[in-house]
């Protein structure tokens, strides 16, 4: 993968920076002339990769989620990184319904969101080290250019 661009975005871990850091992966993706729904996938995947870094990976609100963003020809590839908690079991956590905070009550799809509107998702975890979320949106120009004809 030739990058072509990239952009580094760090935040508190407060639930109210999960829209900012939506919008601005958006913003950033949009160089890529990605269509309306491509665009919608991209958000809904980081707000769900930051909002689990939020939830399940500090107690505390002013910790820092980072997030690296890199274009190259025709992807978008987003990290979601905490160094928090870190999940004990990757297999169990990317199950569908399946939550660490049920008095939360969280549903439990986050995993399964991401990989429904991303082409590839990786969960790179240690625990007591922290979590990484990898995810690739593949932007098919082809498409676009047919549905303009």
């Amino acid at each position: 993968m030739s990058i072509k661009n990239e952009m580094k975005l760090e935040f508190l871990s407060r639930s109210q920076n999960e829209a900012f850091a939506r919008v601005a992966v958006a913003a950033f993706a949009a160089q890529l002339d990605p269509t309306l729904e491509e665009i919608a996938d991209i958000k809904t995947a980081v707000s769900e990769a930051v909002t689990n870094a939020i939830i399940h990976g500090y107690d505390n609100p002013n910790e820092i989620v980072q997030i690296i963003t890199r274009i190259s020809d025709n992807s978008v590839m987003i990290e979601v990184i905490d160094r928090g908690k870190g999940i004990e079991d990757i297999e169990l956590a990317r199950q569908p319904l399946y939550t660490s905070k049920p008095e939360l009550e969280r549903s439990g799809m986050g995993f399964t969101v991401m990989e429904t509107f991303m082409d590839e998702v990786e969960v790179i975890s240690a625990p007591g080290q922290g979590t990484k979320v990898r995810m690739v949106k593949h932007i098919n120009h082809d498409v676009q250019e047919t549905e303009r004809d």
